[in-house]
């Protein structure tokens, strides 16, 4: 595996991987990651790690929302079967489907405005680690064109983009997540096409790209890649989204509805 290798870490953190999907429903399940930071941040919770196949939703950012085009967007997506979501972190719309890997890493942080390029470059080295691990050419950093577009994304031979990542920062503790596409990239341009037109975007579908493209895989493979690299930095172990996280989320998911 290309990166750092376990001994040379002279800490390991214990994170707890959390693989509890809400794939048939969207908005809740984003809820549940929004009620982890809460509670990461309220020092009830240490550092996990979220791995899961979604269910169809557009997810747009904050920005996305203050557009003028954002209510057309939003029905485009609903009408083509995509919930639509807005997410904690990231900058413009994200496709999520059943060919795609959703995850974050929560971290409590003493304090939020240090070493947020190291976030995203632990979490992006993590992503190409595990992706050079099944055989492909993955490297860190922007496609011309790509959808979301952020030089802390994941690509093909600097071709096409596979992941997509953001973060999001409270008073004690940090989000970063985002997408792995792992199949069906023609999908993603099917609903970012009239959602990204509503939006006033500029972009080209040619930059998005999946893993199996280029590799023989899917989502079990790449989940593997992806803990078995988790594995390399930390001591992991295994857990599930606890009832306090799960009577949360719905007092989330509630408001967002």
């Amino acid at each position: 595996m290309v990166g750092i290798r376990r001994d040379e870490v002279p800490h390991p953190v214990t994170v707890t991987l959390l693989t509890d999907g809400f794939p048939d429903d969207p908005v809740f399940d984003a809820a549940v990651s929004r009620a982890l930071l809460e509670r990461a941040a309220a020092g009830e919770i240490g550092p996990v790690f979220r791995l899961s196949v979604p269910g169809r939703s557009v997810q747009f950012g904050r920005m996305d929302a203050a557009r003028p085009g954002f209510g057309a967007a939003v029905e485009e997506g609903r009408a083509l079967g995509f919930a639509p979501v807005v997410r904690l972190a990231g900058g413009r719309a994200a496709v999520f489907h059943e060919g795609t890997l959703s995850f974050a890493r929560i971290v409590p942080e003493a304090r939020r405005d240090l070493d947020i390029e190291r976030r995203f470059a632990e979490v992006s080295g993590l992503m190409r680690d595990a992706f050079a691990s099944l055989g492909a050419d993955a490297r860190i950093g922007e496609v011309p064109g790509e959808y979301c577009p952020g030089r802390h994304s994941v690509n093909l031979a600097g071709s096409v983009k596979v992941m997509g990542i953001g973060q999001r920062l409270v008073r004690g503790a940090s989000h970063v997540g985002g997408v792995v596409v792992v199949a069906d990239a023609a999908l993603v341009n099917l609903v970012l096409d009239p959602v990204y037109r509503h939006l006033g975007y500029e972009w080209d579908p040619a930059a998005t790209g999946a893993l199996a493209d280029a590799v023989p895989t899917d989502t079990d493979a790449v989940a593997a890649a992806i803990v078995a690299a988790l594995r390399v930095r930390h001591d992991v172990a295994p857990g599930a989204v606890d009832p306090a996280t799960l009577e949360a989320a719905e007092r989330i998911a509630a408001r967002g509805r």
